[in-house]
């Protein structure tokens, strides 16, 4: 279980780090509007991610 999660983890740094080396200007305009967006904004987008997240593993453990 502690080497699903570390992988999960890893692989978000992967994730991550690649949208940075990719489009290093996308990431920092992205950046400079997020404070123009209220906190109800930034918690659903926040909420939603949390629920695809939750989606995909759930499928997974599913049909995996």
């Amino acid at each position: 279980m502690l080497h699903a999660i570390v992988q999960a983890l890893g692989l978000v740094f992967v994730i991550e780090g690649l949208i940075y080396a990719v489009a290093p200007g996308g990431m920092r305009r992205m950046m400079a509007e997020l404070p123009k967006l209220s906190d109800e904004q930034i918690r659903l987008a926040g909420v939603s991610a949390l629920a695809f997240g939750v989606g995909v593993v759930w499928l997974l453990k599913i049909f995996g």
